[in-house]
This record gives structure tokens, C-alpha cells and sequence, in this order.
């Protein structure tokens, strides 16, 4: 973790511009990342847990859902002609992902297995029903999520006799095989669930790409199975060398998801590791594109409780003790804390000694100052970082939802394109490829 000593930067902060984002939802001043996906992706504010609507729906309410969907600048991209793609290392059936493409009241409906009868009945589908039918020609999909796309009680490809890791549709859909079906058959499309067979691939001979690897979230970096289980980077690359071939450019979201569940999970390492490969996949993106063309923007749904002190030494490892013990009860405690969350541990009705324990292992929940099954998010403003054509506009503080608006105006799809006609008629053509890698992670913890 260079960057936590200060002795070099990551990727993410060598940008032209820098600006901060508010988080809140329109009924949540600490926001969940469904309505903040759906901020930063559709361009307007929406309520907690509800993806691809306004703030007229209500969450778990199916009829308020009808006339309130809103839609993101991912299908402004494809109705633009731009090739389009998804990269997330969670479910793509999660939160961030499912704003993308989907207009759902809860964003726990990954199948219709979670939905409520009432809702089922109302006609309101489940996300991966939504991913395989609302956008159909989305070039490239890769993530986790396989058990939501089969029907239940069909084994998972990888883990045969494990029947959590099984299909878990009521509806009997393949939506792999629908997936399949909806594609031209003059086109090469692809399904693979594991690494080796997608490195494989020839992007080249590719024109759409489902790559679903693990039956939920992928594996923590730290965790995974180098031959069954890619890394966000390696995905990153395949995706852009298929989707750049369009000459009219492309648009791809990116989203360290993981880093988000390391946190929720009190698992510092996990999530800081996870953060390490976001940002190896923004260098990847990088290298392969051009801010002559291509705006890259970086940026957080939300931050975490989590926090960075105690006054430590340079070259102390940020998973070790602070140089310090608590006025209190004269114990140590660790660099690294959460506010709340499952570290709160006690013991003999004290806290925790943890000099005692393995706070260096993967899995070390680090401590934190009041009890919870899962840490929470935090309401503070998050950074955001661009560069690229238009990237000037990302500066100041502004509303979540002003980034999509930007990313449009930059790319000239969407609904104001007036500019657009004013640049192509002085003889420079608008810019063609449009990259959004989204990091979940608590940047502001870095300033």
C-alpha cells in the first residue's frame, strides 16, 4: 500500500481536474449505493435502495415504479451507436451495475426468487430478467452473479455439489441461453465463466462478451483462484480492446465493488487490496486510451466510517498499532478504525487487547467504536476525478447527479447536443470514446 505512506500516488488523483460530489439520497442524508448509482448514472437524485427511477418511487412499492424510470447515460451511449460495456466485481445484478440498465423499486429483486408475491403479481421483474431484456445489445457484461440467471435448483458449473451456489429462478428461465438468443447471428458472442477461457478469447473475433464467474460476488483479490477467478484489470483490458473497435466510440463502467463489501465486513485488508486492483485497472484503462479522446472519471457512490490515525511513524504498516494506547483503559489500538461495525469487540467485559491477536490476517476485523453486524457508510462528500475532454467541468462541488450530465455533454449524446453541432461545423469532431471506471471507495480518507 505505497500510497498510504505517502511516497507515491495512485492513478486515480493524476488527473487534470478534481472536484467533490454530495452523496445524500432525496430521503437519506447518509445514502445506500442504489440511489446514488442511479445518481451518477441517470443524472437525477433517487430514494434509498431503488435503481433506474426517480424519487416518485418508493422502495419495495412496485406500482409506484411505472412512468418514474429514468434512464442512464450508459443507454444514451448505445442510442448514440457507441459500444457499451459493464465490469464490476460484484453480482452485475448489484446495486452500481444495476442502474445501468434496470428500473426496479428494490435493488435487492436480483431474481424473481427475492421478489414478494405482490410485486411479482403487479408485473414488476427482477434485475438479471432486467439486464438480459432492457437493453438487449449490451457489448460487454462481466462480473459475478451466475445463480440469478438459471433456473432453480440447476447445479453451478463450478460448484456442482454446493447447492447455495445453484440457480435460484422460480420463472424455469436460462436467461443465459435468452442472452444468446437476442444476439445476430452473423455476430460472435461469448459466454464464459472462468478465466482461463476468457484470456483465451480473440477480442478481435468477439462482438459481445457475458462473462459471469463466481454464482454471487467475485472473490476478494486477496481470496482468488488465479486460474478460475480474472482480476478486475484483466477484465478491464479485455473489455476495452473488444468495445474500442467501434469508430464511434464506447462507454464502459468499472466499479471496484468489492472494496465497498471489505469495509461493510470490518475487513480493512480486504478492502485497501481491493482498492490496490482498482487502481491497477484505472492504469490499465490508461494505457489503452487517450485523454485526447476518452474522459476517464473516478470517483466514490460513498464513503465509509473509516478512518486513518494515532499518529503513526512513515514506514509503519497501516495494518499495525498506533505508537499510542487509549487514556481509558491504557490498551493499544490499531491505525486503522471504523466508527462502527463488527470489530467492537469485548472481552471479560473490557475491550479487546489487540496485541494479543492477529491484527495482520486477511480477515483481522479492525476495531471499531460501536457494535454492528455490518459497518455503514458514511454521509461526507466524495472526491471525483477526471481527465479528458470536458474534464475542466468536474471542478468546485456539485450534486452527484451533475456527473452523467457532464460525461454526456462531453461524449455529445443525450439530450443536449447543440454544442455538438457548433464543434463538428469549426471542423473538430466531438470526442469519441467515453470511459467511466467508478471506484467504491471513501477517497476523501486519502486528504
Amino acid at each position: 500500500m505505497p500510497w498510504a505512506f505517502r511516497s507515491s500516488i495512485p492513478m486515480w488523483p493524476r488527473t487534470s481536474s478534481c472536484s467533490w460530489e454530495t452523496t445524500y439520497n432525496t430521503n437519506a442524508q447518509v445514502p445506500d449505493s442504489a440511489g446514488t448509482a442511479t445518481a451518477y448514472l441517470c443524472g437525477v437524485k433517487a430514494n434509498e435502495g431503488t435503481v433506474g427511477v426517480s424519487a416518485a418511487t418508493e422502495r419495495t412499492r412496485c406500482n409506484t415504479t411505472q412512468g418514474n424510470e429514468v434512464t442512464s447515460i450508459l443507454r444514451w451511449a448505445k442510442d448514440a451507436g457507441k459500444s457499451v460495456g459493464i465490469v464490476t466485481t460484484t453480482r452485475v445484478n448489484h446495486a452500481t451495475p444495476s442502474a445501468a440498465y434496470a428500473h426496479s423499486a428494490d435493488r435487492d429483486w436480483y431474481s424473481d426468487n427475492e421478489m414478494p408475491p405482490e410485486a411479482l403479481n403487479q408485473g414488476c421483474k427482477d434485475i438479471a430478467y432486467q439486464l438480459m431484456h432492457n437493453i438487449k445489445d449490451i457489448d460487454v457484461i462481466m462480473g459475478g452473479g451466475r445463480k440469478y440467471m438459471f433456473p432453480k435448483n440447476k447445479s453451478d458449473v463450478e460448484y456442482r455439489m454446493d447447492e447455495k451456489a445453484g440457480g435460484t429462478r422460480l420463472d424455469g428461465l436460462d436467461l443465459v441461453d435468452i442472452w444468446k438468443s437476442f444476439k445476430p447471428k452473423q455476430k460472435h458472442s461469448f459466454f464464459v465463466w472462468n478465466r482461463t477461457a476468457l484470456l483465451a478469447l480473440d477480442p478481435n473475433t468477439v462482438d459481445y462478451l457475458l462473462g459471469l464467474f463466481e454464482p454471487g460476488d467475485m472473490q476478494y483479490e486477496l481470496n482468488r483462484n488465479n486460474v478460475t477467478d480474472p482480476s478486475l484489470s484483466e477484465m478491464v483490458g479485455v473489455a476495452i480492446k473488444i468495445l474500442k473497435k467501434n469508430p464511434k466510440g464506447f462507454f464502459l463502467l468499472v466499479e471496484g465493488g468489492r472494496i465497498d463489501h471489505g469495509h461493510h465486513e470490518g475487513k480493512a485488508k480486504q478492502a485497501l487490496h481491493e482498492a490496490v486492483e482498482m487502481d491497477r485497472a484505472i492504469g490499465q484503462a490508461g494505457t489503452m486510451t487517450s485523454p485526447e479522446d476518452t474522459l476517464t472519471v473516478v470517483t466514490a457512490d460513498h464513503s465509509h466510517v473509516f478512518t486513518f490515525g494515532g499518529y503513526t511513524p512513515r514506514g509503519n504498516s497501516i495494518f499495525g498499532l498506533a505508537p499510542m494506547v487509549s487514556d481509558t483503559d491504557k490498551k493499544p489500538f490499531t491505525a486503522i478504525l471504523y466508527g462502527n461495525g463488527p470489530g467492537y469487540k469485548v472481552v471479560d467485559g473490557e475491550r479487546e487487547n489487540v496485541s494479543m491477536v492477529d491484527y495482520a490476517h486477511n480477515n483481522y476485523q479492525a476495531q471499531s467504536a460501536v457494535p454492528l453486524r455490518h459497518e455503514t457508510h458514511g454521509g461526507e462528500d466524495v472526491a471525483v476525478f477526471a481527465k479528458g475532454p470536458m474534464a475542466h467541468l468536474l471542478h468546485g462541488v456539485h450534486e452527484q447527479n451533475y456527473i452523467p450530465h457532464v460525461m454526456a455533454y462531453a461524449a455529445c449524446i443525450g439530450a443536449n447536443l447543440d454544442h455538438c453541432a457548433q464543434v463538428s461545423s469549426a471542423g473538430s469532431p466531438p470526442p469519441g470514446p467515453l470511459l467511466l471506471p467508478l471506484v467504491l471507495l471513501p477517497l476523501s480518507i486519502l486528504f
